[in-house]
């Protein structure tokens, strides 16, 4: 027999193996179950934050507070059985058969993490969700560990152990965040359904337990798609645990849902619930902790959000308080205010009453995207401006506003048409885009393209409207959606000179103590434009001239200082804009229905440009007169009116303009010509034309769709002469230039009716005695010296104007008679 003698070497390293080994153990036991919290805690962790919403000055707007019943815990018994079963449905359908753990899901969980070499699955029980929300502190139960996993378990296991199944279905409904600011099943049910958890059916039971997976993302104001999606997930889970059947599940997916909105006194509601939803998202992102006191300040002025709301309420209800009028269908506007050199909103109104559901004042107008009208058009003619162009347009360049058919890319032709439903003939960039006529709008884009058009509202923040393909030149009437708040700040480009600045609605976030939990990025301007081109773009739409074709002169659009303002008005009048802005503010408004009900004959003009006047001039009251600050590299330069280059002697009228230094004109005007006709034979002179017969005239020369349209206007074109044609014009001798041709004009009832007074001018090619001037056949005004002008009280009515030169040997010419329209804005 052979006898084995044990090595005392082997043995003293087996020994010294074994020991470290138990104290490997010990430490890694030590390690896990070091400072593991007590479940005794588990009640006093109970807590419910006071979350403060207030104004940039510290005023409050909305608090959130376990006495406004933002946290009730209910009794096992109150909640609802269909919430309970959704919620183990889609969180732990094991509940009621596990200890605490899951087993097979943390193998499964445990399987997947190794092939990912990272955790990707959790497999946390309802049981262990109560104990890392509620017993774990905030460093531990956030972080992806094992060592974290195994301590929730055991805490789990714990807790499984003390309280029944029943009692931890109820502590994890009455304390898990749902979003929205809310903390258990009463609180979200009195935010999302305005009804206590105890009334809840099965669909909103179903869409309630899909929330707290990712409560912004499923939030169901701002995403109500993926919130649906969700709940059928909920659902489809409860159905194949056999919690509900196919007929109820069916139903259910069919349910037609009531949102409320919040039930308790609010101030800016829907600012607020804009903040409570970015507050959701830094909770997801673990930057803030749903069971932390805390104080959001935001951007908000409540003052300025006071006169906003006033100039709303004011001009709405005048709509429905005008007797013996035919109903004009305006129920609902919104306004936000900015401050354009830093992107803080000052002030937002989403609808006219946030808990008025006729006409869905829950829903935020000034966030949903709708269409501009000719709100967009700044920006195209700002890239137009461009001196990166090939061929760069200037404020002077003359656009033929006559109508025109244009072809689309798909093959259909496109004949846009004005307001107003004139033809206006020969008009200067600065006329076009202040008076907002469509026509040259379209021959705008069509020039600039729809990629860089719709690649250069992406650089200035318009991220509604993405793929070119997806539109056409209408794009330049309203052809795309938009919201008020994401077109607002892109207006804020021009008047920061050039900047883009994100909005933003949070300043920071402190806890009770004062110390500072968040602070959000400061917004740093993005360079967008040529602060020369946002200067001149400002410079045309607050030039009051430039507006007189579209709007008249004293219009809405005028205030007491310079503001550059534009409206935009839909087809059928489904929606109106007006956004206007000082060095200071922004102000963006919108008039119509949520419900993309037409009004009746509303416009910019009529409609949100009066709750723009009325709030912008209260926002300046009493603050200094501050003009745009023009920068370097601008040049003024007086130029040939129609053309817009440089004048000649033939040229009877001129007027000075701004150009960038690159695309100052260097050439001379052609359209005006001096030839010499022979006054017999009305032909062009030539060398047998005896000199006593010899007259020099005036002539323009232009051809094609410009000499149709110059000679329905009596111009005397130099073809008629060369082929012989007689046409005499009229304005050869006298010429009245105000007012135009079949313009409308406004009586405002903002000002007083004595200083609304319309400019009647004429031009002259000759020397007279005096200058008559008519109106309706009264003679108003003779004048003996240029300028030739006079002024005309504005009177409601339609009216007749000419001008009478009379030479001093008595002779007479009259000009062409001018008929214009004068209405009345609604009170």
């Amino acid at each position: 027999m052979i006898k084995l003698h044990r090595s005392p070497k082997l043995f003293k390293i087996a020994l010294v193996i074994s020991i470290s080994l138990v104290l490997v153990g010990i430490f890694f036991l030590v390690r896990l179950f070091h400072s593991l919290p007590s479940i005794n805690l588990l009640t006093s962790k109970m807590q419910v934050p006071s979350i403060q919403i207030v104004d940039r000055n510290g005023l409050l707007l909305y608090e959130i507070t376990p006495g406004e019943g933002k946290n009730i815990p209910l009794t096992s018994d109150a909640i609802p059985q269909c919430l309970k079963d959704a919620t183990i449905a889609v969180e732990d359908k094991n509940f009621y058969k596990n200890p605490g753990i899951d087993l097979f899901a943390i193998f499964r969980a445990a399987w997947l993490n190794l092939q990912s070499d990272e955790i990707v699955s959790g497999a946390s029980t309802i049981t262990q969700q109560v104990a890392r929300n509620l017993l774990l502190n905030e460093d531990e139960r956030y972080k992806q560990t094992y060592i974290r996993k195994i301590r929730e378990a055991v805490l789990a296991l714990q807790l499984a152990q003390k309280y029944s199944k029943d009692e931890i279905l109820a502590i994890y409904l009455n304390q898990m965040y749902y979003g929205g600011l809310s903390y258990g099943v009463e609180a979200v049910s009195q935010t999302y359904f305005g009804k206590p958890a105890n009334e809840l059916i099965l669909p909103e039971c179903a869409l309630l337990a899909g929330l707290p997976q990712a409560p912004s993302y499923y939030n169901p104001y701002e995403n109500i798609d993926k919130v649906l999606e969700r709940q059928k997930t909920v659902l489809e889970l409860m159905f194949k645990e056999g919690y509900i059947n196919a007929i109820e599940k069916k139903d259910a997916e069919n349910y037609s849902f009531h949102f409320n909105p919040s039930p308790y006194p609010i101030y800016a509601p829907h600012f607020v619930w804009l903040v409570k939803n970015q507050i959701d998202e830094l909770y997801d992102q673990g930057v803030l902790q749903p069971m932390q006191s805390m104080v959001v300040r935001t951007t908000l002025d409540l003052d300025i959000q006071k006169i906003s709301e006033s100039a709303v309420n004011h001009q709405i209800d005048k709509y429905h308080l005008v007797e013996e009028q035919i109903d004009k269908n305006v129920n609902n506007a919104a306004l936000v205010v900015i401050e354009p050199n830093s992107g803080e909103v000052l002030s937002m109104i989403g609808s006219l009453d946030y808990f008025d559901d006729s006409i869905d004042g829950a829903v935020n107008m000034a966030t949903s995207p709708r269409q501009t009208g000719s709100a967009l058009k700044p920006f195209i003619y700002a890239l137009a401006l461009d001196p990166a162009q090939s061929e760069p347009w200037t404020a002077a360049t003359p656009l033929l506003d006559i109508s025109q058919t244009f072809m689309l890319q798909d093959g259909r032709s496109y004949t846009p048409s004005n307001y107003d439903l004139l033809e206006h003939g020969f008009v200067s960039l600065r006329e076009a885009l202040g008076s907002s006529l469509n026509i040259p709008a379209v021959m705008t884009l069509e020039k600039v393209g729809i990629e860089d058009s719709v690649d250069f509202l992406k650089q200035v923040g318009v991220s509604s409207i993405v793929d070119p393909k997806n539109y056409d030149l209408s794009l330049a009437l309203g052809g795309g959606q938009i919201s008020l708040l994401e077109l607002s700040s892109a207006y804020g480009v021009f008047a920061s000179g050039g900047f883009y600045y994100a909005p933003i609605v949070i300043l920071d976030i402190r806890d009770t103590e004062g110390d500072i939990l968040y602070t959000s990025p400061k917004s740093i301007g993005q360079k967008k434009m040529d602060a020369r081109i946002a200067w001149l773009i400002s410079d045309i739409l607050s030039d009051d001239n430039a507006r007189e074709i579209g709007f008249g002169i004293f219009s809405t659009l005028r205030i007491d200082r310079p503001a550059a303002v534009k409206t935009g008005t839909t087809t059928n009048f489904h929606d109106n804009w007006t956004i206007g802005y000082t060095p200071e503010y922004v102000v963006g408004v919108w008039v119509g229905n949520s419900n993309f009900e037409a009004m009746h004959d509303v416009s910019g003009l009529t409609g949100a440009a009066p709750i723009w006047h009325e709030t912008i001039r209260s926002l300046m009251q009493g603050k200094p007169t501050q003009d745009f600050e023009q920068p370097a590299g601008l040049e003024e330069v007086e130029v040939c009116a129609i053309s817009g280059l440089l004048p000649t002697d033939a040229c009877l009228k001129t007027r000075k303009e701004w150009f960038l230094e690159e695309t100052v004109p260097t050439e001379y005007d052609s359209i005006y010509q001096e030839v010499w006709v022979d006054s017999v034979t009305g032909l062009l002179a030539d060398n047998n034309t005896p000199d006593f017969r010899k007259k020099a005239v005036i002539a323009f020369d232009l051809t094609g769709d410009a000499a149709k349209w110059a000679e329905s206007q009596g111009w005397l074109l130099v073809s008629d002469l060369v082929e012989g044609k007689t046409t005499t014009a009229t304005h050869e001798k006298i010429e009245l230039t105000s007012p135009q041709p079949k313009t409308t004009f406004r009586i405002d009832p903002n000002f007083e009716i004595g200083s609304q007074q319309l400019m009647i001018e004429a031009e002259t090619n000759d020397i007279f005695q005096e200058v008559r001037f008519w109106v309706d056949g009264q003679l108003i005004d003779t004048v003996m010296d240029a300028p030739y002008q006079t002024w005309w009280q504005l009177t409601e009515g339609e009216h007749e104007f000419w001008a009478e030169g009379v030479e001093n040997d008595g002779i007479t010419y009259s000009t062409p008679r001018v008929e214009i329209r004068v209405i009345r804005d609604v009170e």
